[in-house]
């Protein structure tokens, strides 16, 4: 027994001599290259942006109203109707003003016809010595003035009396007096003529207020008349709004203030819209608001005729857009547990470097930190090892 088990035991001990263990395989002994596709890290110009938010408003928005009082004839505009500038929105019935018109018109050529005018024309200017009244009047003053001035020689020679000179002196007196009167009447019917040119004036443009037209080209958005009503003059008819171009109206955080500039491009997206639209920055506030320290920012955006004002908006604003800078394709980068990084090729491995990425544009991704310009960097790493041999492949 002690034999066979010596025995047993010289036989286990030699096959456990004959055994090996596998050995892991050195890196370089991992099988074939695994073949891998790379891009060229390469510098270029960056946009750098400010982010803002606000919402669309009309560039012009009017609330147009009646200037003289009257029933209302008719308002050819709805809310929503597209008009141009010039177009009829509403029409005061005109009968009224018309009547005053042809009164006035009336007046007038009655005072033309009293300073010796014509009854119609646009010319009310007169020579005031070509008129009969004054013409008179100078003709008695004239006359009154011969007669006291040969009743004072006579008097000097003493041929007529005391009282002959006296009455010859206050025939004059009184016809000096007349003819005043008769300058000054003739410059009042001028006045009157004035008057009531003023007056004809004053009736034909309220006659053409009656009408009231589109102050310029736009949309209806609300409607507060009807036909048939009876308006006092101011009384609100439609509002009216300029949709091309729309303002946008941001608000710029006060550390990003001093970036925006008049004129810098804006790109702008609606809430829940993947559309962008593109304006320039045309006015800035000249004070930071003291409660919210934010900027006001407007800019003027073209509208295709999908946008609409009073719509939230995020914006853009371009304020480089040749800032040095570096993008990488997002299918390069990798991330684990909010660590993000990349695999560089050298000397044929696939070697970890740990970056910091900034804004993503589609595909692309602004590099912050990690890489250089010249880094070969592989696309679509998926299960890739830091230090595993890699094949270049050429597209």
């Amino acid at each position: 027994m002690f034999c066979l088990a010596a025995a047993s035991l010289v036989g286990f001990a030699g096959c456990d001599r004959s055994y090996s263990s596998p050995q892991p395989k050195s890196t370089g002994e991992r099988g074939p290259a695994k073949r891998v596709r790379v891009v060229e890290v390469k510098a270029s110009p960056q946009e750098r942006l400010v982010y803002a938010i606000g919402s669309l408003a009309a560039c012009d928005q009017a609330a147009l109203s009646t200037k003289v009082a009257g029933r209302l004839q008719k308002i050819p505009v709805d809310l929503g109707s597209v008009v141009r500038k010039g177009d009829l929105i509403a029409q005061i019935e005109p009968r009224d003003y018309q009547l005053r018109v042809q009164q006035t018109e009336a007046l007038l050529a009655q005072a033309r016809v009293r300073l010796g005018l014509p009854l119609a024309g646009t010319n009310d200017t007169i020579d005031a010595e070509q008129t009969g009244t004054f013409r008179q009047t100078k003709a008695v003053l004239e006359e009154a003035r011969a007669n006291r001035d040969r009743v004072n020689r006579l008097s000097a020679e003493g041929i007529v009396s005391k009282s002959d000179l006296d009455t010859a002196a206050a025939a004059y007196e009184v016809a000096l007096s007349r003819h005043q009167d008769a300058a000054e009447e003739i410059r009042n019917r001028q006045a009157l003529v004035a008057q009531r040119r003023a007056e004809l004036e004053i009736a034909q443009q309220q006659l053409i207020d009656s009408a009231i037209h589109a102050p310029f080209d736009g949309v209806v958005q609300e409607r507060r008349a009807n036909a048939g009503e009876y308006l006092v003059a101011s009384a609100p008819l439609v509002t009216l709004v300029r949709m091309d171009p729309l303002r946008l109206r941001l608000e710029v955080r006060e550390r990003d203030a001093p970036q925006v500039r008049i004129g810098q491009k804006v790109r702008l997206t609606l809430e829940g819209a993947t559309n962008v639209y593109h304006g320039e920055i045309t006015r800035l506030s000249p004070t930071i608001d003291e409660e919210t320290r934010m900027l006001r920012v407007e800019a003027d955006v073209p509208n295709p005729g999908s946008l609409r004002p009073g719509s939230f908006a995020r914006g853009q604003i371009i304020v480089d857009d040749k800032s040095p800078g570096i993008v990488i394709p997002a299918s390069a980068v990798a991330t684990f547990a909010g660590v993000e990084k990349v695999y560089a090729v050298q000397s044929g491995k696939a070697v970890e470097k740990q970056i910091i990425t900034g804004e993503r544009r589609g595909q692309l991704i602004e590099l912050v930190t990690g890489l250089k310009p010249g880094d070969l960097i592989v696309l679509e790493p998926g299960n890739l090892i830091a230090g595993e041999t890699v094949a270049v492949e050429n597209d």
